[in-house]
């Protein structure tokens, strides 16, 4: 009969209990059967042993008619208690026992114990005490008397594995650790594949993986709903996010439409009438309106397609060619734009986005720098962090946090000097964030902004050096 596979997370945890349990009440159960210090029945070969010694000793002492004498000669005198030798003792048939010994003796002490505690009908029992095992009564005859003789032998035997547990408790507490760990480490395992594999799930999420993971519906119930709650999520946020981009492209034709023909419409009327400041104007604005259109589209996009094409990367191969035509455009503004030796590691990511975001904060600062232009990589705890500073009039303090929202401009219209959108550094943030990595801007030392990135590397890239 196949027994029936436990999926839930709670079945494993009371099965796992209940065997526990059934171990532990197998173990009490068991516990009385092998306990010698407990008065038991004797065992065949070893009551056969004690009907010969009893037919031994009524032979040897079939003629004696002195007790006194019989129990000195079957005491043996005073023996080191270290003799193997059985010892005999002989009592009435109401327990009162006869010994020439001393009533002190540890041997004496626990044969009273043994004949309260032993039932005389119930035929001869043996009992443990310490190391000294006492077997009886069997009914003997001396001296004319019916008497009662017990036998007592050296217990060299070691006690049973249990009894010897329950003796010491840190040996029992060893043996339930031992019995316990590999059944609370596959609990543990069980426990943590299924949490593992939502976590990594959640991290591809993260990272703007939105990818359906059939994986993270198997095993216990509560985690296969979990999985599959998680994929419905992931699901629903693709359709999400394709349906916001479907109405972005159907909003940019729409609008790009109306957007030629006014400007086919702007051009007619230049030539018919001439340049005005108008017409230049009208022109200018469709311009603007366009090329915002672009960037809400390339915004998009990027949120959606960033993590289909990534691909390992030497830094300096995406970053250099970008730094030094930078530094020759600086020059052509009579400005000075200095970068420091980009580290030789390996970075994961989609280039043409890491490359743009550079691009991006570096031109801005170019523009906006008065003549300076500081641009340094830092390699710290497994991250590559880059700071562009510059030297111009810099962003208020409470306007740091605020300069990578969408269509958000300074308050000085930085923006409006260099007829932006108010999308640029969106999308550089958007493209870090695709990346997991952080960007932030700060008061720079040279007087003007500081913008930070942070690109996170991992453990086997950030120990790998690119061959140049």
């Amino acid at each position: 009969m196949r027994l029936p596979k436990i999926t839930s997370l709670y079945g494993r945890i009371f099965a796992i209990f209940w065997f526990t349990m059934f171990l532990v009440l197998m173990a009490v159960l068991s516990l009385p059967h092998l306990d010698p210090r407990k008065a038991r029945d004797i065992p065949n070969d070893h009551f056969d042993r004690l009907i010969e010694l009893k037919s031994s000793i009524e032979k040897r002492f079939a003629n004696e008619t002195d007790l006194a004498r019989v129990l000195f000669q079957l005491e043996g005198g005073k023996r080191s208690p270290r003799d193997p030798r059985p010892r005999f003792f002989v009592t009435d048939q109401n327990g009162n026992l006869f010994t020439t010994q001393d009533h002190r003796d540890f041997r004496i002490r626990a044969l009273q114990n043994f004949t309260t505690s032993v039932d005389i009908p119930d035929g001869p029992k043996q009992k443990l005490y310490g190391n000294y095992m006492l077997a009886g009564p069997l009914p003997i005859t001396l001296a004319k008397q019916d008497l009662l003789l017990y036998v007592g032998v050296k217990w060299n035997l070691p006690p049973p594995f249990l009894l010897r547990m329950f003796d010491r408790p840190l040996q029992l507490l060893f043996v339930v650790m031992l019995v316990s760990t590999p059944l609370l480490l596959w609990l543990a395992w069980a426990l943590s594949q299924p949490a593992r594999k939502l976590e990594r799930a959640a991290k591809r999420v993260a990272s703007g993986e939105f990818v359906v993971d059939p994986a993270l519906e198997k095993g216990t119930s509560e985690f296969r709903q979990a999985g599959a709650s998680f994929n419905q999520m992931v699901e629903a946020v693709n359709q999400m996010i394709l349906g916001q981009q479907r109405l972005l492209s159907d909003i940019s034709h729409e609008l790009r439409s109306p957007l030629t023909r006014l400007r086919m419409a702007n051009a007619l009327a230049t030539r018919k009438q001439g340049e005005s400041p108008e017409l230049t104007r009208i022109d200018t604005e469709a311009q603007r309106l366009e090329q915002m259109i672009s960037e809400l589209l390339e915004l998009s996009r990027m949120q959606v397609d960033s993590h289909l094409t990534r691909e390992p990367q030497p830094m300096s191969s995406l970053w250099e060619v970008i730094l030094n035509d930078a530094q020759f455009e600086a020059e052509q503004m009579d400005k000075k734009l200095t970068f420091s030796e980009i580290p030789e590691r390996i970075i994961s990511g989609n280039p043409k986005l890491l490359m743009s975001a550079l691009d991006n904060i570096v031109r801005n600062a170019i523009y906006y720098g008065k003549d300076r232009i500081d641009v340094d990589f830092i390699e710290h705890k497994q991250q590559i962090v880059i700071t562009v500073d510059d030297n111009g009039e810099g962003v208020p303090d409470h306007e740091l946090d605020a300069i990578f929202r969408p269509f958000y401009r300074v308050s000085t219209a930085r923006d409006r000097h260099s007829g932006g959108t108010g999308l640029g550094l969106t999308i550089t943030e958007s493209a870090i964030r695709q990346h997991s990595g952080r960007i932030a801007a700060k008061r720079s030392k040279l007087g003007g902004l500081r913008v930070e990135i942070s690109l996170p590397l991992t453990a086997q890239n950030s120990s790998r050096k690119v061959n140049p």
